[in-house]
C-alpha cells in the first residue's frame, strides 16, 4: 500500500489516502510515486504528491494541515509558534533551546522561555 498527500492551491494538505500497490505499479510492478498521484488525480481530482508513513520521503509523513514544500521537496508541519523558526532539516527551532537536565518542558510563548512542567 502507498499513500498520497492532497494539496490545495497553496500545498496545504487536505487528506490523505492509502492507494493499493497495482494502482502505483509500472508495467515491471515497481512502485513509482507520479503513477500514483496521476492515479488519484484521475479518480479523485486535485494535485497529489506521495507520502511515506515511515518518513522514507519527503522528510515525514503528511497530515493535514502541513506544507509541501517543492523547493526541499519536503512536507512541513504547522508551525508551533509563531517565534519558532524552520531548520535546514525541515524542523521547527524554539528561538531558545530546550534545557537538557531530564526534566519536562513546555513552551511558553509569552515569555520566549521553557517553563518547566510539575509533575
Amino acid at each position: 500500500m502507498a499513500h498520497f498527500a492532497e494539496l490545495d492551491a497553496n500545498n496545504i494538505v487536505v487528506r490523505v489516502i492509502v492507494v493499493g500497490n497495482a494502482d502505483t505499479a509500472d508495467a515491471n510492478g515497481i512502485e513509482v510515486g507520479s503513477i500514483g498521484a496521476n492515479f488519484c488525480n484521475r479518480l479523485l481530482g486535485g494535485t497529489w504528491q506521495q507520502t511515506s508513513y515511515h518518513g522514507n520521503i519527503r522528510k515525514r509523513y503528511a497530515g493535514i494541515g502541513y506544507t509541501y514544500d517543492t523547493g526541499r521537496d519536503a512536507f512541513i508541519t504547522p508551525q508551533p509558534y509563531p517565534s519558532w523558526v524552520l531548520d535546514e532539516n525541515t524542523d521547527w527551532q524554539a528561538p531558545v533551546p530546550m534545557p537538557t537536565d531530564g526534566k519536562r518542558y513546555s513552551w511558553d510563548e509569552s515569555t520566549l522561555s521553557w517553563v518547566e512542567v510539575p509533575t
